[in-house]
């Protein structure tokens, strides 16, 4: 794959997942804005995202084809582990603009900051312990050729 190509599926699928993710925050705190219904939003628009956001990297920025209760089970295991370290970004930012502005405005923004800097250290750690079996080395940095390795 083109790292043009491989760069636009993996932003357009960030996006995708934000958005999913940003959606039903949005949705749960129609129902209040307390502490708890922050925390629920937050909890309920992360789970949201990283199921749409592994299926989206596993077929179209990995290449994995394999199938089975098992296969899935293992990776989406490995990917949610490796979502922890960047999720902790990301809950980080999102945080932190909440508590400093207090509108819904800048959470959101503090949530894509946080989302776009764990997107990035997502690929690598998912290229090197989730798919490395799949990807074969694919580096959106190492460029041979006009084609990824």
């Amino acid at each position: 794959m083109r790292l043009r190509t491989l760069v636009l599926r993996y932003a357009t699928f960030a996006v995708i997942a934000t958005l999913a993710n940003l959606a039903t925050q949005r949705i749960v705190l129609q129902y209040g804005n307390s502490g708890l219904y922050f925390a629920g939003a937050i909890g309920a628009g992360t789970a949201v995202g990283l199921v749409i956001k592994y299926l989206l990297d596993k077929r179209w920025i990995f290449h994995d084809f394999e199938t089975g209760l098992r296969n899935h089970g293992r990776k989406f295991s490995r990917y949610t582990a490796m979502g922890l370290i960047t999720t902790a970004i990301f809950w980080g930012i999102e945080t932190a603009f909440w508590l400093i502005w207090q509108t819904d405005l800048m959470r959101e923004l503090g949530a894509v900051i946080g989302l776009s800097i764990g997107y990035v250290l997502k690929y690598q750690l998912d290229r090197r312990f989730v798919f490395s079996t799949c990807s074969k080395g694919d580096s959106i940095f190492k460029l041979y050729r006009g084609r990824v390795r």
